[in-house]
């Protein structure tokens, strides 16, 4: 089994690898720091599964992996997040994650996720199926935020920590000007006028991190 893990934390990417290599089958396990670096990475060999981590320094991990499931629709993607709302699982499952984990987890069922994967099926953890059951059933009462593509999602939650149009655009490669167009519709979509109430939103549906 080839497994690539990209995270831009050296020190847990060494961690995976020690507990990755505790698997007979895993037989090579390669490193990127960024999405750039993973989807490089990927147009040039082919992975058992990828483990993604959602927060990363070029573009979101949400972002990557739409990106990826694009050109590889096949591939297997496990999202690994520090955050355990049940709101990015949900939009992380939705882009085609088989499947999604907090960096709390256990080495052990970390090892049981990448089992259940390399066999073809998805794995999320007890607490947060349970969790997403509940959302799932409040699915007809939508919330604003649901209704965002994946790069109006990522620049709300920028706008929503504080970071100016420059910053977003900077972190983002994309111009002052792209970003305060995306900023427009994002508030159109959300029915709000103003960062303050953005931020507020955020902080109420536990999105900003």
């Amino acid at each position: 089994m080839n497994i690539l893990i990209c995270d831009d934390h050296k020190i847990v990417r060494d961690g995976l690898r020690q507990i990755l290599l505790q698997m007979d089958e895993v037989v090579v396990v390669t490193e990127a720091a960024d999405g750039n670096e993973a989807l490089g990475l990927l147009n040039q060999a082919v992975y058992d599964i990828t483990i993604l981590d959602i927060s990363l320094p070029d573009r979101s991990g949400l972002e990557t992996l739409q990106m990826i499931k694009t050109k590889w629709p096949a591939a297997n993607v496990l999202m690994l997040s520090m955050h355990p709302q049940e709101q990015y699982a949900l939009r992380a499952l939705k882009l085609g994650a088989s499947g999604y984990l907090t960096k709390d987890t256990a080495s052990e069922e970390l090892l049981l996720a990448v089992k259940k994967i390399s066999a073809g099926g998805k794995y999320i953890s007890q607490s947060l199926a349970e969790n997403l059951t509940f959302h799932l059933d409040k699915e007809n009462q939508r919330q604003k935020h649901e209704t965002l593509s994946v790069r109006e999602f990522e620049i709300m939650i920028k706008i929503a920590i504080g970071k100016s149009l420059t910053e977003t655009g900077n972190e983002l490669c994309i111009s002052d000007k792209t970003v305060s167009t995306y900023r427009r519709r994002i508030m159109e979509k959300m029915g709000l006028n103003k960062n303050v109430e953005l931020t507020k939103y955020c902080i109420e549906n536990n999105l900003a991190y």
